[in-house]
């Protein structure tokens, strides 16, 4: 485990390339650039709001920022498995011809949608101001909130990627998954104002859930996040990469001829 660390660690400079190459490839031919990853949420923003305060009133106060905090790390989400799962098919010839860490591919997906939604943040930060709501010390703990959901995307995403090159309908299932996990996750309505029944359940067996409740405390309530809500959001999450981990590395020798 030791010499697997240290190996991670001497090709970091090859998930910084990664991650530039996907930034560059899937905004080369694009007019705005860099801007789809500040607009997208924005568009997607006000559809939600068109449909949730004029056709079906949900009576969420500032609602625009409410649906935004929930849009923003639920696109991390589903756009890094989708691309972690395609990840080794992606780059099978270079994965023939030259030796890196494999595990570095669906990391380095997570990580250039983390980029976009880092650029993201300050747009939120912008619309917040604009709207009134209160800016706290709670936003500091930010930071911890991003590294519990890389931690459950890579861990995820490690799975999907080694699945994938076995079972090539991975990614069509996957589709399936991502859709229905969406409604499942309260990305553009209050769990616990309209059902509050089964919230508890929902926090539990679903970890986005509790992660965009969690930005939401911090950033729309301004309130303290609850630490021992985050302890068992964390280990769920770490259990998640470990296991995604061992998974994925049980494959790795194999991965040549699956490829």
């Amino acid at each position: 485990m030791v010499a697997r660390a240290q190996e991670l660690i001497a090709y970091r400079s090859l998930v910084r390339n990664l991650v530039t190459k996907d930034l560059k490839v899937r905004y080369k031919n694009s007019v705005l650039g860099f801007l789809w990853s500040l607009l997208n949420p924005l568009l997607m923003m006000l559809v939600y709001t068109l449909v949730f305060t004029k056709i079906f009133p949900t009576g969420v106060k500032n609602f625009e920022i409410f649906v935004l905090i929930g849009l923003l790390p639920w696109n991390w989400c589903a756009r890094g498995l989708s691309a972690s799962a395609t990840s080794l098919l992606d780059n099978s010839t270079i994965i023939k011809k030259v030796y890196f860490p494999r595990v570095l591919l669906p990391v380095s997906t997570v990580a250039s949608e983390a980029v976009n939604f880092l650029l993201a943040v300050p747009v939120l930060f912008l619309l917040m101001a604009y709207f009134g709501l209160p800016f706290t010390p709670w936003i500091a703990y930010l930071p911890v909130l991003l590294l519990i959901q890389a931690m459950l995307l890579v861990g995820l995403g490690l799975f999907l990627a080694g699945l994938n090159v076995i079972f090539r309908d991975t990614g069509v299932i996957l589709e399936v998954l991502i859709l229905a996990w969406f409604f499942l996750t309260p990305v553009f309505y209050d769990i616990k104002q309209a059902y509050p029944e089964t919230a508890g359940w929902v926090f539990r067996f679903n970890p986005m859930a509790s992660i965009i409740e969690q930005y939401r405390t911090v950033l729309y309530y301004g309130s303290p996040p609850d630490f021992i809500f985050d302890i068992r959001a964390g280990a769920t999450c770490f259990v998640i990469l470990a296991l995604g981990y061992l998974f994925f590395t049980s494959l790795n020798r194999r991965l040549g001829e699956h490829l």
